[in-house]
């Protein structure tokens, strides 16, 4: 059957209603695009519009989204990671976490973590030691950092560099460069730094770097190596150099000039 053909902006009794909307929009969809014209009373373009919105409210999903991020964590769990921090001192924030799940709080370490510094509370077991910052600012003299730097060539090959830093002085020492980086070449690189900083490495107690694998053990022998070694005990009396008859005789022999009292100088 035949229908004419209405404008877009045209709105009967059929078209006003959300319902016939709906079934218009749907009867639309196993039916070519050039036949609307012919089999449905309202213009294309506005069926096709209808059609989009009926799209569009199927894969609507706005009424289940409770705002951006993560759920804010309730007041009444916010409480309990500073005052299980205050009770227990040595509990660190993954020990509370696990503590908070048992009751049924189940949180996420890094929340707990970020709740106990947002309250000012220091990592456990040293809550009320210095921070970083300090220990930096204390220990200046006595650090070393260590980090392997990459370098892009103009060519695909990819060169490797083995750096020292010096944190009092910031003096950074370039070891070597190579494409391949081994352990056994940081740990010569190593050495070499402490033959070249020589009576500096005396004063050098920590070293900072990260978890890779070329810095083995034998890498941090060679700073350890280069620390000045523990006091030894008190010397004994089985230590004092040996007396010969010479320096009895000088003890033993007498004065050449008494001493004058000095009442009777006076």
């Amino acid at each position: 059957m035949k229908t004419p053909c209405y404008d877009a902006n045209y709105k009967d009794e059929h078209g006003t209603n959300p319902r016939n909307r709906l079934w218009f929009a749907s009867l639309s969809s196993p039916i070519p695009r050039r036949r609307w014209a012919k089999d449905f009373p309202i213009a294309p373009s506005t069926l096709s519009a209808w059609h989009r919105n009926l799209v569009a409210r199927r894969r609507d999903y706005s009424r289940r989204r409770r705002g951006p991020g993560r759920p804010p964590t309730q007041a009444a769990v916010k409480n309990l990671p500073p005052r299980l921090a205050h009770e227990n001192r040595r509990w660190g924030h993954r020990r509370i976490q696990g503590e908070l799940a048992r009751p049924g709080h189940p949180i996420a370490a890094s929340t707990a973590w970020q709740i106990l510094h947002t309250a000012g509370i220091d990592p456990a077991p040293r809550r009320a030691g210095p921070t970083w910052r300090e220990f930096l600012s204390t220990q200046a003299t006595s650090l070393i950092a260590c980090d392997f730097l990459h370098i892009d060539t103009i060519s695909p090959q990819r060169l490797y560099a083995l750096i020292f830093l010096e944190h009092r002085t910031r003096r950074l020492h370039i070891a070597d460069v190579t494409a391949h980086p081994t352990a056994a070449w940081a740990t010569q690189q190593a050495r070499n730094l402490a033959t070249d900083l020589d009576i500096r490495t005396d004063s050098l107690r920590f070293l900072i770097r990260d978890r890779d694998s070329k810095y083995t053990d034998a890498f941090d022998a060679v700073f350890q190596a280069s620390a000045p070694p523990p006091p030894g005990p008190m010397p004994t009396t089985n230590c004092l150099p040996k007396l010969t008859d010479n320096h009895l005789q000088y003890w033993n022999r007498p004065a050449a000039k008494p001493c004058t009292p000095a009442s009777s100088a006076a």
